[in-house]
């Protein structure tokens, strides 16, 4: 199988988190215990393999070229779900985490999976899902549609900062909970 279509699929994966707490079968502190958990452990992972040499093959398979000497995309997707959980309530966090394990993957599919500017159809289904998402929460439209509008933007560009991609797994989360919860805080509530 592809390693492109690998990493999507360990992306979706991530998805059954967030289910655990809208199955009732976690509480939201649960959840973000368990979050914290994996973000501890990919901590040490990552200074074991960046530190220690640690060449298990699903790195070599699952991580790309630019990952090779910097922290790693798992990593930073663990971080962003867990800053994420940690920062917004459940109605805001759910879905912005949703729109990295449910949406990117989708773009990812969809876009050349090359850093730059993604395509503007690639843009335009990953804000049609992202809204889609948003919208099967108790969120105003006005938030869904920030919220979706940040988490395209976070995908469709990944800037590089003295050498360092800023990976979207990173800033999608934290960027679409951040607009979502200003919009609710602050915005007047659209139908």
């Amino acid at each position: 199988m592809h390693s492109e279509i690998k990493r999507r699929l360990v992306h979706v994966s991530g998805t059954g988190l967030p289910a655990l707490y809208l199955l009732n079968l976690l509480t939201w502190q649960q959840l973000r215990w368990l979050l914290l958990l994996g973000s501890v452990s990919a901590v040490v992972l990552e200074a074991i393999r960046l530190f220690v040499g640690l060449d298990w093959r699903i790195f070599e398979e699952l991580t790309r070229e630019y990952e090779q000497e910097n922290l790693a995309g798992y990593a930073l997707y663990a971080f962003g779900m867990t800053v994420t959980a940690f920062a917004f309530p459940p109605d805001v966090a759910v879905p912005a985490i949703l729109m990295l394990t449910v949406a990117d993957p989708i773009s990812g599919v969809l876009g050349s999976g090359e850093l730059g500017v993604k395509a503007g159809h690639t843009l335009l289904v990953t804000f049609a899902v992202c809204v889609g998402i948003a919208s099967l929460f108790t969120l105003p439209l006005v938030a869904a549609v920030l919220g979706a509008l940040v988490a395209t933007l976070a995908d469709g560009v990944k800037p590089v900062i003295a050498g360092y991609v800023i990976d979207d797994n990173l800033t999608i989360p934290i960027g679409a909970g951040v607009a979502m919860f200003l919009a609710v805080r602050y915005l007047p509530t659209l139908v």
